[in-house]
């Protein structure tokens, strides 16, 4: 029987999941959709994600590639797994994909965002899942946030910004970042800071450190000239604890458009 290489451009919100990767006893992500396609598939589906957000992150454009037989259009497996799965994934675009495409190997660049709410209604239950309500006893020089992101652009080694072990030792840890900045949202009584960072790969809690670490210089906890010297830095050492995963997501996963073989990538 034939089968089709697909992309499927996910969304889900991350709090009741342990993280993307399947776990022995643990609700993921990747082992809901495994558990769905096998079901419509009448046999074991391998789902592979463009990257391994953690528990309590979530997504608006994580990427999974999966072969399926050849009658699953990708508009009739969208249909019928946006029926059976869970109310916190949802399958947003599916695309049919070249065999050779790799949801993690063939991606080029990837984006997150992080949120910050200033107001007190960030610590209402409906939000406070999806952002970190700061503490409006500790305000925040935006001028600081504004310096750090503008030392990311370019290429970095992010030992400094990493979990240890996140990568083997042979790996020189470098990322290239495409673009970093953070930016105001205010919309009625919502005021809101969110930092978007795209990069051609990200390490172990990288984004979270970045976060936590510019908070940290932003309310006064440490001189901002901290945070050139991580960047240089052959270990985490002196980092600033991690943001809580609550206010990641993440964004897009980019991919050559010859990958696609529809006329143009979605």
């Amino acid at each position: 029987m034939a089968d089709r290489t697909l992309q499927l451009v996910l969304h889900y919100d991350g709090t009741a999941f342990a993280g993307w990767q399947i776990q022995p006893e643990q609700r993921t992500v990747q082992g809901v959709l495994e558990a769905t396609l096998t079901g419509l598939c009448g046999g074991p589906v391998r789902v592979t994600g463009a990257g391994r957000t953690d528990a309590g992150v979530h997504a608006r454009g994580q990427v999974a590639g999966v072969t399926v037989p050849d009658h699953w259009t990708p508009e009739k497996l969208q249909r019928v797994m946006n029926d059976k799965l869970p109310v916190d994934i949802w399958v947003a675009r599916a695309a049919e994909m070249r065999s050779s495409f790799h949801a993690r190997h063939s991606a080029v660049g990837r984006r997150y965002s992080f949120t910050v709410g200033l107001d007190a209604g960030a610590a209402s239950p409906f939000r406070r899942r999806f952002l970190l309500p700061w503490d409006a006893t500790k305000p925040l020089d935006e001028d600081v946030l504004d310096w750090c992101a503008a030392q990311l652009p370019g290429r970095h080694v992010f030992r400094g910004f990493a979990v240890k072990g996140t990568a083997p030792a042979t790996d020189d840890h470098a990322c290239e970042v495409q673009s970093a900045r953070w930016s105001h949202r205010s919309i009625g009584s919502v005021s809101e800071l969110v930092f978007e960072i795209a990069a051609t790969r990200f390490l172990h809690h990288m984004v979270r450190f970045l976060v936590g670490t510019m908070l940290d210089a932003a309310s006064g906890g440490r001189p901002r000239a901290d945070f050139t010297a991580l960047l240089v830095a052959s270990a985490n050492d002196e980092v600033s604890p991690p943001a809580p995963a609550a206010g990641l997501c993440l964004e897009e996963v980019r991919y050559p458009a010859e990958l696609y073989l529809a006329p143009t990538a979605p």
